[in-house]
């Protein structure tokens, strides 16, 4: 009679190569390209990977510079000119783009989440993209003589669901955060001074 103990590891060993096999890119799409697993199985477009948008936001966070330093206030003073403000902006641009980046999406995320009806009006953005999407693929979307490819189906999805985003007020809302990022972005970019090193660096360039 054998014993349970090799049942239940065979049972742990499939059970695990079928999860890997739900989050293989591979798998998902012959050439490896086609997005990582589930989204592959959802049907969405080879563009959307998560492995790429993941990329991205490591990319940002390696090169993000320490939060207590960039809001350290003994490190803020006004500046002495309007030379020094522009030298200062255009250096904590180039020093602090990812700090920037993500305060910008924590705006925008904000935004969203303190508006039910913005919420609302993505969530229908979304929904008609997929189905057109779905749609696609299962026979080609022609309009005006066109195959309808991914730019396309999300302009046709922006359109459908264009009333429910004017009913949110998503042009509000796109205005604020513009404003409130070139806000707080311009303010600390001015009145951040500049680091050591970034002294020495215009000192050291060719008048």
């Amino acid at each position: 009679m054998p014993s349970g103990a090799p049942e239940e590891e065979n049972c742990v060993v499939d059970m695990d190569s079928k999860a890997g096999d739900l989050f293989n890119a591979e798998d998902a799409h012959p050439t490896g390209t086609g997005g990582a697993g589930v989204l592959a199985k959802l049907g969405l477009p080879k563009g959307f990977s998560a492995s790429m948008a993941k990329e991205w936001i490591d990319k940002r966070r390696v090169s993000i510079r320490p939060w207590a330093s960039f809001v350290d206030q003994r490190k803020f003073s006004k500046p002495r000119n309007f030379g020094e403000l522009c030298q200062r902006v255009v250096k904590n641009v180039e020093t602090y783009n990812s700090n920037y980046t993500f305060i910008f999406m924590g705006l925008i995320l904000y935004c969203i989440i303190s508006s039910p009806m913005l919420l609302i009006a993505l969530a229908v953005f979304v929904g008609a993209f997929y189905i057109i999407h779905l749609k696609s693929q299962e026979s080609k979307l022609v309009i005006l003589g066109k195959e309808l490819n991914v730019p396309h189906q999300m302009s046709l999805a922006g359109a459908v669901s264009l009333p429910v985003f004017w009913l949110a007020g998503a042009g509000a809302a796109v205005f604020w955060v513009l404003g409130a990022t070139l806000f707080v972005i311009g303010t600390h970019a001015a009145f951040r001074e500049l680091e050591g090193s970034d002294m020495e660096e215009l000192l050291m360039e060719p008048v």
